[in-house]
């Protein structure tokens, strides 16, 4: 039976983790070693060889100090370099990514593909692809860990967090929840199945007849209404939502906010957190109302309606496109 020491590399960034992880456990044993032996070194030079035997007194060495100091610093702003390009690295996703939603819940995972099937459990991606998990949770902390791919992120309730990978060998990699979570945080467990590209989009094309993602928010949106207020017209009680994902949002209080994932959910959840500037704090929270599988459901929907909606609607367009509108004629 063959024991592996460590899970195998199956990611682009599991190369670099492990080159930082082996560097440390070098310096360490290195360091161990040699201090180890000086002092033993110097424990039988300068041992008492007689009872009544005094040392001689010793002033410091400037040089000496210098040196112990200079050598770790350097070493030490060396780890701090190369770890912290590992670091930024792994939490800003490229911008060509499959986004992939994730709820965690006591006690499974459910991975949500905009354009395919949801999963309980087991995430379906292709290999050689870079994959943004967007992760929440439903109830208490959780940590979304892959082994084999060497990344590891928590999952927070009332949060999204992220993690991306892109995995380089097709097969099939376990997945945990590194958090403890409750009484069966042990069985919180899945698997990650990595696919040829082809085999991946006959597998997504399976699940197509259950709808999108968006189709499933659209659907959310106007069971609850939403559509009588954020009107496309811009004439509603409260903003419309053409071309809002993405965008800058002008508030009341004279700052504004980048319309993203967490801004979005907020909006449903705690409308009167943030007021957008020329509308009134008229909105019902639906905390409680839309699971966080909804909320996603509803963000997906919000990002696929792309129109861009005039100043009226409290958008700050980018500024690009405001010096470009500056020197065209108006619209009648």
């Amino acid at each position: 039976m063959q024991t592996q020491l460590l899970p195998q590399q199956a990611s682009t960034m599991a190369g670099r983790v492990d080159a930082l992880y082996f560097f440390l456990v070098a310096l360490t044993a290195f360091f161990t070693i040699v201090i180890s032996a000086v002092v033993v070194y110097f424990a039988l030079k300068y041992r008492r060889k007689q009872k009544e035997e005094a040392g001689l007194p010793i002033h410091g060495s400037l040089w000496l100090e210098v040196t112990w100091t200079a050598i770790p610093l350097l070493i030490v702003l060396f780890i701090f370099g190369w770890s912290a390009s590992i670091f930024f690295d792994m939490a800003r996703p490229p911008a060509d990514t499959i986004d992939i939603y994730v709820v965690g819940k006591q006690w499974m995972w459910r991975f949500q593909h905009p354009t395919g099937p949801s999963e309980v459990n087991e995430l379906h991606v292709p290999v050689g692809a870079n994959v943004k998990l967007t992760m929440t949770s439903q109830d208490v902390i959780h940590d979304l860990y892959i082994p084999d791919f060497r990344v590891k992120a928590d999952v927070l309730p009332g949060r999204y967090t992220h993690l991306w990978f892109n995995a380089t060998k097709p097969g099939r990699y376990r997945l945990f929840c590194a958090e403890y979570c409750g009484t069966n945080h042990s069985g919180m467990i899945g698997w990650v199945e990595v696919m040829e590209p082809a085999a991946y989009e006959a597998w997504l094309a399976g699940g197509a007849h259950v709808g999108t993602m968006a189709q499933a928010g659209e659907k959310l949106y106007k069971d609850l209404a939403c559509a009588v207020c954020h009107r496309e017209d811009a004439t509603g009680l409260g903003p419309t939502l053409e071309g809002l994902y993405g965008n800058a949002v002008a508030l009341d209080d004279g700052s504004s906010v980048v319309a993203d994932e967490a801004y979005l959910r907020e909006s449903v959840v705690n409308p009167s957190a943030k007021i957008v500037a020329g509308f009134q704090p008229m909105m019902p929270t639906y905390q409680g109302q839309v699971n966080e599988e909804g909320l996603l459901q509803l963000i997906e929907y919000m990002k696929s309606l792309k129109a861009i909606p005039s100043n009226a609607t409290g958008i700050v367009p980018p500024a690009a496109d405001a010096q470009k509108d500056a020197g065209a004629p108006a619209k009648k």
